[in-house]
Parts: structure tokens; C-alpha cells; sequence
């Protein structure tokens, strides 16, 4: 965990920096001071950076979404401590390829993480509510983005500004 946050902030930073460069590399010292919604040409360049705001936000649910894991693997842990180390218990799985590979899990950990909930439970009935409401908002920015994006690109020129 400590390796994957330390990798997901410097990526966010790095991310935030070319961000950044690329708008003063563009515009000079005329950037506005929000990039996303401050100028509309050229529209290439906006849309570039929406897509990298979106693959960053992809990649940021997955890091925090392992930080819930690791809390709920943990207190897990803690509670079936005298019940024997079998949850507890690490195994190591080898590969053997062209080079030698190996990872390690928990029976908890691949066990828990695929697990689904007793059907027609109120629990399952508030997470397929919660996922549809997600899968609602996801489809309606998504296609409010495609069509802001068809819309803009009926006016845009690649690679063409003018000075």
C-alpha cells in the first residue's frame, strides 16, 4: 500500500505539473486560471485535458478503493486471530516463465474481494441501488461529454492556432 500511494501522489503530481506546462507552453502567461473551463481554443488541447482528467480519476478510484480493502482486510484480521492463521496465513504462488514471478495473498483478501452479498439482503438491495444511481450519473456525463466534444470538434483545426 505504501508503494502503490507513494506511486498514485507522484503520478498526481506529475500529472498536475504537465497540466500546468502544457498550458504555459500554449498560451504563455494569458493561461486562465481554471485550464478545464477558461479558454476555448484550441480545442484540441481542452479536450486532451479532459481526457487525462479522466483516466486520472479512473486511476485515483482504483488506489482509494484499496485503501477500504486493506482497512476492512485488517480488521478482519485482528477479530479471527484465535481462530487459527488460515485468514491470516500469507501464501506465496511461484511462476515460472522466462523470468520467475511471484505473488503473495491472503485467503481473506481473495475471498473477501469477490464475495458478494446474500441476493435480495437490504444490504445487496442498497449497493445495486447505489451502483445503478452510478451507472445513471456515469451515462448521462459520458454522454454530455461526447456531445460537448462533437460540438466543439464541428469548429475545431488540429494542431492549428492562430497567432
Amino acid at each position: 500500500m505504501k508503494r502503490v500511494t507513494l506511486y498514485a501522489i507522484g503520478g498526481t503530481a506529475l500529472f498536475y505539473t504537465s497540466l500546468g506546462c502544457m498550458g504555459y507552453a500554449a498560451f504563455g502567461a494569458d493561461v486562465p486560471g481554471n485550464y478545464l473551463t477558461g479558454f476555448y481554443k484550441p480545442l484540441w488541447l481542452v479536450d486532451i485535458a479532459n481526457l487525462a482528467v479522466i483516466i486520472h480519476l479512473i486511476v485515483g478510484y482504483q488506489v482509494f478503493a484499496q485503501t477500504i480493502f486493506a482497512m476492512n482486510e485488517k480488521s478482519l484480521a485482528t477479530r479471527w486471530q484465535a481462530h487459527g492463521s488460515f485468514f491470516n496465513k500469507i501464501y506465496t504462488v511461484r511462476l515460472q516463465c522466462k523470468q520467475d514471478y511471484s505473488f503473495q495473498f491472503t485467503p481473506s483478501r481473495l475471498l473477501l474481494r469477490t464475495a458478494n452479498i446474500k441476493r435480495g439482503d437490504s444490504t445487496w438491495i442498497m449497493f445495486q441501488v447505489l451502483s445503478l444511481l452510478c451507472l445513471v450519473v456515469s451515462l448521462v456525463s459520458v454522454i454530455g461529454s461526447v456531445a460537448g466534444m462533437l460540438e466543439h470538434l464541428k469548429h475545431a483545426q488540429l494542431f492549428h492556432i492562430n497567432l
